[in-house]
């Protein structure tokens, strides 16, 4: 969903509100170097875990309701939906206490992060910025962006529909700010398909000055 390259998976990286996921154990075990942000990490292991067992089968619910709103391709049905997100979880699972104590999982929300400006190489942030406009105000959007852009040189952000498969009206507002902050920002079309409509990411970018002539 981001269209990493090997290049990427070789910067340092910052996954902003990971939760339960396999990408920080599954890129450190090849030796990458990411450090994963969310209010989950509070928790124990135990503690994460029950409350994905618990509600999961709500999720599930929701999506065979809505199933015409899916790609039934890479995920053939709700049970594989239900297996992917259950491994991923026991992935990140065995994982957590070790990583936690290393500081690759770090208790923390957006739009305030307890990291240095340009801390990272690039920030990704799935499924939470724009998906949820409706319960997350524009106000959050352009603090979160900004934040996420001064802690890492690029920013790449998936979905930026809304749970209705909607564009998010925040978007606009979005682009408009961060370019007057003199980012280049951009849609880009993605491989990743589950979600009808979810077909592109956000990416901002620090402009580079020409160290011959000044200009970016």
């Amino acid at each position: 969903m981001f269209l990493l390259t090997g290049d990427d998976l070789h910067k340092t990286i910052l996954g902003c509100s990971d939760g339960p996921a396999s990408f920080n154990a599954e890129l450190t075990k090849i030796g990458g170097k990411v450090i994963s942000a969310d209010p989950v990490y509070r928790f124990s292991t135990e503690e994460i875990r029950s409350r994905v067992v618990e509600v999961c089968p709500l999720i599930v619910s929701e999506v065979s309701k809505n199933r015409n709103d899916y790609v039934w391709e890479q995920i053939r049905d709700t049970d594989h939906l239900v297996q992917k997100r259950m491994d991923a979880m026991e992935i990140f699972l065995t994982d957590y206490e070790q990583g936690k104590s290393y500081g690759r999982y770090v208790e923390a929300s957006l739009p305030d992060l307890p990291f240095e400006t340009g801390a990272f190489d690039l920030a990704l942030c799935s499924h939470f910025l724009f998906l949820y406009s409706s319960h997350v105000s524009l106000e959050v959007h352009l603090n979160s962006m900004k934040e996420l852009c001064r802690v890492a040189k690029e920013v790449r952000i998936y979905p930026v529909v809304t749970l209705e498969g909607k564009c998010s009206e925040h978007i606009g507002p979005v682009v408009s700010e961060l370019e007057n902050d003199g980012l280049d920002v951009s849609l880009q079309k993605v491989r990743y398909r589950f979600q009808k409509g979810a077909d592109k990411m956000l990416v901002a970018k620090r402009q580079e000055m020409n160290s011959i002539d000044g200009t970016s």
